[in-house]
Formats: C-alpha cells, sequence, structure tokens
C-alpha cells in the first residue's frame, strides 16, 4: 500500500482512463497537466484517432489542451493490453438506461472484465460511472478478486462519482471537491492518494456504498426540485402567473430557498437518468420510491407540454401544427455546449413531426444533427436571419444559448413558444411554457 502511495505523490504512476468523454478527457488533462504520464484507453476507433492528432471532439475542450498533453506524453489507444503498464484504472463509462428504465450496466461489467485480465499488484480501481448503491461491491469487486489478489491489500478498489458541469466557467476539474469511498480503508487512503494531487479537496466516506449514493442524492435533489418548479409553471400559467418572475423574487430570500428554473424537461446524461437507478434498486429492499418517480413523471411530461403550447399558439394564429413550419431553437441538453444526450429538445423535435409539423432546428452548437441511437434526424442548423424567421409559422425556444440574438427572433419571428423565460416583458408574439 505505502508504495503505491508514494507513487503518486511523486507523480512516478501513470494512471490509465478508461472512456474518453465528458468526464474522462477533462480528467486526463487535468492529470497530464500536473505531470503524470496517463494513458487513455477507449473503444471508439475515432475519438483514438482524434486524440493522437492532438485534436478534440468534445466543444468545450479546446483542441490545444489535447495537443499540450500529446506533447507531454499522454497517448490514446484502443488495446486494454495496456492495462498492465498502468498503475491507476480509473473508469468513466457510460451508464444509461433500458427501455425498460432499468439500469444498462453492460458498458461497466464489459469494461471491468475487458481490463480483469491485465490487473496486476499496486494497482488501484476506480469507478467513476454513476450507478447504484452497491455496484462497486457486487460487480466490480468479484470480478476484480478473480485477478487472484486480495483487495485492499494487493490490489485496491474504491468508488470516486464523477462531477461535472459542462459549459460552466466557474467550476474546473481541479476545483470540483472529489467523493471517494473506498472498499477497505486500505483501499480509501490508495485512492485518496490517487486524487489529492489533482483536486483541490478530496471528501472521503466511509464506503463504496456511501459514495454511490451521494452522487445518487445529488442528482436526486435536482431531478425533484425541477420537478416541483416544473408543477408550479403549470399551475401559475393557469393562474396568469410568471413563474420565472415569482422564482426571481423567492431568490431573494437569503436562506432555506434555492432557485430552481422550469424548462422543457431534462437533459443530460445524469438528472433524467440516475434516480431511476435508485428506484431500481430501492424495489430490491421493498421499497417503493413515490416522492421521486412523480417527480420523474413531471419532468418527462414537459416536452409534450411545450408542444401543446404551441399547438395552442398555432390555433390563435388560425393555425394547424399539421403543415406548419416549426423551428425549434437549441438542441443540445443545455446553454452553451453541445452534449445532445437526453436532450427534451429532440424530443420536442419528435412530437411536432409526430403530429404532422414541418420541424427545423437552430443551434450554434450543433451545425449537423448528430448520429443518436434512438432519433434520427438528417437536418442541419438553420441561419438565423430576418428572412429565415419570418418563414417559419412558430419558433420553439428550447434550449437557450447565449450565441442567439434573442431580439432579432423576436422581432421577426410570428409566434415564439419560450420554454427559459428568455422574454419576460408581455410581448404580443410570445406564449411561455
Amino acid at each position: 500500500m505505502q508504495a503505491s502511495i508514494a507513487k503518486f505523490a511523486s507523480k512516478e504512476a501513470v494512471i490509465g482512463i478508461v472512456g474518453l468523454g465528458y468526464v474522462g478527457l477533462p480528467l486526463m488533462l487535468r492529470y497530464s497537466a500536473i505531470g503524470f504520464r496517463v494513458i487513455g484507453i477507449d473503444i471508439d476507433v475515432g475519438k483514438v484517432s482524434s486524440l493522437n492528432a492532438g485534436q478534440s471532439y468534445i466543444e468545450h475542450i479546446a483542441g490545444e489542451h489535447v495537443a499540450k498533453a500529446r506533447s507531454s506524453g499522454f497517448e490514446a489507444t484502443t488495446d486494454f493490453k495496456r492495462v498492465g503498464e498502468c498503475d491507476a484504472l480509473i473508469l468513466c463509462v457510460p451508464t444509461p438506461l433500458n427501455k425498460y428504465r432499468e439500469p444498462d450496466m453492460s458498458f461497466v461489467i464489459n469494461t471491468t472484465n475487458a481490463i480483469k485480465p491485465y490487473l496486476r499488484a499496486g494497482q488501484v480501481v476506480s469507478l467513476e460511472s454513476t450507478t447504484y448503491p452497491g455496484t462497486t461491491e457486487e460487480e466490480l469487486l468479484p470480478r476484480v478478486q478473480e485477478c487472484g489478489l486480495t483487495v485492499g491489500e494487493g490490489i485496491f478498489l474504491v468508488y470516486s462519482p464523477e462531477r461535472e458541469d459542462p459549459g460552466n466557467p466557474d467550476f474546473e476539474t481541479r476545483t470540483i471537491p472529489k467523493v471517494i469511498g473506498g472498499h477497505t480503508p486500505n483501499c480509501l487512503q490508495v485512492g485518496i492518494a490517487l486524487y489529492e494531487p489533482a483536486i483541490d479537496q478530496v471528501v472521503p466516506v466511509s464506503s463504496t456504498k456511501a459514495a454511490e449514493m451521494t452522487k445518487l442524492l445529488e442528482n436526486i435533489h435536482r431531478a425533484v426540485n425541477i420537478g416541483l418548479v416544473n408543477e408550479m409553471k403549470i399551475v401559475a400559467d393557469r393562474m396568469g402567473i410568471d413563474i420565472f418572475e415569482v422564482v426571481d423574487a423567492a431568490a431573494t430570500k437569503p436562506f432555506g430557498f434555492t432557485a430552481y428554473y422550469p424548462g422543457p424537461g431534462l437533459g443530460g446524461h445524469c438528472i433524467p437518468i440516475d434516480p431511476f437507478y435508485l428506484t431500481w434498486k430501492a424495489r430490491e429492499y421493498g421499497l417503493h420510491t413515490r416522492f421521486i418517480e412523480l417527480s420523474g413523471e413531471v419532468n418527462k411530461a414537459m416536452p409534450e407540454y411545450v408542444v401543446g403550447k404551441l399547438m395552442d399558439g398555432l390555433n390563435n394564429n388560425g393555425k394547424a401544427l399539421k403543415g406548419s413550419r416549426v423551428l425549434v431553437l437549441g438542441i443540445a441538453y443545455k446553454k452553451n455546449v453541445d452534449d445532445m444526450r437526453e436532450s427534451p429538445s429532440v424530443e420536442i423535435m419528435e412530437l411536432i413531426e409526430a403530429k404532422g409539423g414541418i420541424v427545423a432546428y437552430s443551434d450554434p452548437h450543433v451545425p449537423v444533427f448528430p448520429q443518436m441511437r434512438e432519433h434520427h434526424f438528417s437536418l442541419s442548423s438553420e441561419p438565423l436571419t430576418a428572412e429565415s424567421l419570418a418563414s417559419f409559422d412558430a419558433v420553439v425556444l428550447a434550449t437557450d444559448h447565449d450565441r442567439f440574438d434573442y431580439e432579432l427572433v423576436r422581432t421577426y419571428s410570428p409566434l415564439i413558444i419560450d420554454s427559459r423565460g428568455k422574454y419576460r416583458a408581455p410581448e404580443a408574439n410570445v406564449i411561455k411554457a
């Protein structure tokens, strides 16, 4: 154990990061920047080729940072045999839901199976993927033990949930506190040694289960509160009250209130998904997480609510949705990023198309609609001009990127369905959704 800790303290350790996406890539850059040799492993040949060429495939991560890491010794590979060279293996792989809204653990299990033949004494394995409490013990532990080493003595196992907020300039990998739980006290000490050089504040907890539950609580907290304010939005709208004005006013209270704002639904790789990891696991204990599931139902219904407002607005203009040309403004899941995962904008587009509308989109961060597992549109981003806006029957403001010219949109759009509260003053052509 002490030899492993000393390697991290002296930065002689080789860091292996498995999964080079929105979580793994920033982590790689941080370790490389502070002097560690980093090996990145990913099954995506295209990602590996881009990184080895010093290029980034994530908009908010500059290619020059990747190029600098390459010049400092970072290399990407699809070869899992390279696992043996690493002193730490940090697993940053997806944990989506299947079509039954149950955890899909295939990426975690397949990755663990892939590294298992090459594990050796002195290594630490850290899972960062968001998952249900018990995953590290139930899925990783038995597989790591199959390498013949005793966990906590010959090899070390920890769970440290990722915390990333893409597009937020106020936080970076270094400044976001890192929660970590170890399978044994020795595992925890080695895990702390792994993260302390790279992260300003490491927060140890008593077990991997506690660390897994911490991540779920963080995201369930957001999901429930967003569900609450989305439900309040519907009530306020029926009463003729602007919910955004109400939230702003409530936010002046200096204690006991945190401002959450409504929107067209939940997006991203965490908040729409993570709560269901706990609801699924709770059933094993005979528990029904009604509060969490109710918020999920409210948030899931938001795209249909927005499309309902669109249909009302078109009807007021003497038009049906069928045959109308509708521009969806912003299709990334949050402002100022290119991340499309679980974006409610895409569901809005599908609902419009299913009801006979002719849908298009404009997003400066997504020039071409990407290939997605479940959603298919052969579209490119429309330019925002006075002529193009006037040619659409309606504009649905779904993601409020800073790069949009909102005054241009307001001036030339016949109808705007505003799901983000960008237009606070009453406007004849704006319907709040």
